[in-house]
């Protein structure tokens, strides 16, 4: 008896997997770049939960999302910086985020630790010039009034370009080198940072640059909000000309990290400032500027990265 209740549980189990397996693979039994992915990583890696978790999050990314924007807020300290050790961004300046987009040789980085101050995910594989597409952004998606564009996550390399294109065709498009900057510097214009982001279970590496604005992003939220490392400094921060400020406050309410308070001038707070750029692009009398700070770590730039590697 008891034999016959666990074969009829294992059955109605595999029932079930095989049917959320199709959906995954809307109707197929499996797709081109499923496969594609799954030869990544390698084929063990998709049967423990790190494989099967980058298999969910890249196929239902947007409930993933909101899944945890509820979630995060009950998180401990403790799981907080779990969690930010496997999901994590950089934060990029202008230049940096273009010379990603303009990879013309391989550029092979393992074990970034200067550069990515955590312990998992920080490789750095991209084969140039790297494929590229665009993906409704999953942050501004969970949102009732988000910001626009909402097409605006850059998928990077493969084999995450051929999958996001595959399983969702109708939210994501392939982009031209020309068209991915354009669509950065549009994002600068809006006063929108870049950062670029990794993940261990998206094969424990760089996968896309995102163009975050703080009323959406789940990364700036969770930094301002719950005090959680997901993003770390571009190696930057942003100085004053004083004689140039108007004091006019622009970039005090376009500072994503509240790092700028005007009082008579504008005063960057070095501990809170992340060198994102995006005040120097807000500020109309250009009086602010992004200076190199050791203090801050190691800045993200693939084109000094592949000189020293």
């Amino acid at each position: 008896m008891a034999g016959t209740v666990i074969l009829v549980v294992v059955g109605i189990a595999l029932v079930i997997g095989l049917g959320l397996w199709l959906v995954g693979e809307r109707g197929r039994p499996m797709r081109g770049s499923t496969w594609r992915m799954l030869r990544a990583g390698g084929l063990r890696r998709f049967f423990d939960f790190s494989g099967l978790h980058g298999y969910v999050y890249g196929r239902w990314t947007n409930p993933y999302i909101r899944l945890l924007l509820k979630l995060v807020p009950r998180l401990s300290s403790r799981r907080r910086e779990w969690l930010a050790e496997r999901y994590h961004g950089k934060l990029l300046t202008g230049e940096q985020a273009e010379a990603i987009i303009r990879v013309d040789r391989d550029i092979p980085l393992q074990d970034l630790e200067q550069v990515i101050p955590y312990s998992r995910a920080r490789n750095l594989v991209l084969q140039g010039p790297p494929d590229l597409a665009v993906f409704e952004c999953a942050c501004r998606h969970a949102r009732e009034n988000p910001c626009q564009p909402t097409q605006v996550c850059l998928v990077v390399g493969q084999p995450f370009v051929d999958f996001i294109l595959e399983h969702h065709p109708k939210t994501s498009r392939r982009l031209t080198q020309a068209e991915a900057l354009e669509l950065l510097h549009a994002e600068h214009e809006r006063g929108h940072l870049h950062s670029a982001w990794f993940k261990d279970a998206c094969l424990e590496r760089f996968y896309s640059i995102c163009n975050c604005c703080r009323c959406c992003c789940a990364g700036i939220q969770a930094m301002t909000r719950l005090g959680m490392p997901m993003l770390s400094s571009s190696g930057y921060v942003a100085r004053v000309d004083e004689a140039a400020c108007a004091a006019c406050g622009t970039c005090a309410e376009a500072c994503p990290f509240a790092a700028i308070q005007v009082n008579g001038r504008a005063v960057v707070n070095w501990e809170w400032c992340m060198g994102c750029e995006v005040c120097v692009g807000q500020c109309p009398n250009k009086a602010l500027a992004l200076v190199r700070d050791e203090r801050k770590g190691l800045p993200l730039d693939v084109r000094l990265l592949s000189r020293s590697g």
